[in-house]
Order: C-alpha cells, then structure tokens, then sequence
C-alpha cells in the first residue's frame, strides 16, 4: 500500500477530528457543506476523515484565523489544487526524460561496445571499459 492511498484512508470519526483540529463538529459539518473537505460515510452514514482531510481541515483553520473569509478560503485551496496537479505532470515529465536519457546513454553504450569489440585499438583503453556492470544483473 503506498503512502498517497493510506492518507486518503478514512479513519477517523468527527470526534477525534475535532479533538485533533479544536474545530468544533458545526464548523466541521459547515466546511463539510460548503465542499471544502468530502469526508466517507459508513453504512450508517458516520462521517469517517482521512489525514488529508484533517490536513486540509488544519489548512482552512489556518486561513481563516489569518482573516480570509470562506470565499477567498475555498479560491486558495482550488489554486492549491491545481498546483499539486501541474506539479505531479512536471514529475510524470521528469521521470519520462530520465527514461529516454537512460536508454539513449544505454543505445549509446552498445553502439561503443560494438564499434571497440570489431574494430580494436591498440594501447588504447577502451571508453566503456567499467560499463560493462550494466549488464550483468547480480
């Protein structure tokens, strides 16, 4: 189980959130209302809260004691939102460079190996000479 799905586990009941957050169950309930957090329901229809949601709980606390009211609260939590998400397609970016890079420096590699295995100089120390650890797998 990674890291993102257990933050997004709803553990907690609105007690323990409030006893966590010194929110009261209005305000939770009120934030709840107003979109701010989604928070699971049992079968019973408890309210059951993840550690993002108390995160974000802490998150609107926070702003609002700053002095920004609900409106300005749930504008900064969107552009908050859509922040995490352009970051993590920069990540996904990243990673497929990183990739590419790999595999064009492995081609590059073989295209080395090749050219010194048929064509070999003398006194000259091969350029892949301890590159060959790539492949071989332990």
């Amino acid at each position: 189980m990674n890291d993102e799905m257990r933050r997004n586990m709803p553990l907690f009941p609105i007690g323990t959130v409030t006893k966590l957050t010194d929110l009261t169950p209005r305000q939770v309930r009120y934030y709840e209302q107003q979109g701010l957090i989604q928070p699971e329901r049992t079968n019973g229809n408890q309210r059951l809260f993840s550690f993002n949601d108390v995160e974000r709980l802490f998150e609107i606390k926070s702003l609002i004691e700053k002095g920004i009211n609900l409106a300005g609260v749930k504008e900064m939590l969107q552009k908050n939102h859509q922040i995490l998400e352009a970051n993590k397609e920069v990540e996904k970016a990243q990673a497929e460079v990183v990739k590419v890079k790999q595999e064009l420096s492995e081609r590059e590699l073989r295209r080395l190996l090749k050219r010194d295995l048929l064509h070999p100089k003398l006194g000259r120390t091969s350029e892949v000479y301890g590159e060959f650890s790539r492949f071989f797998r332990n």
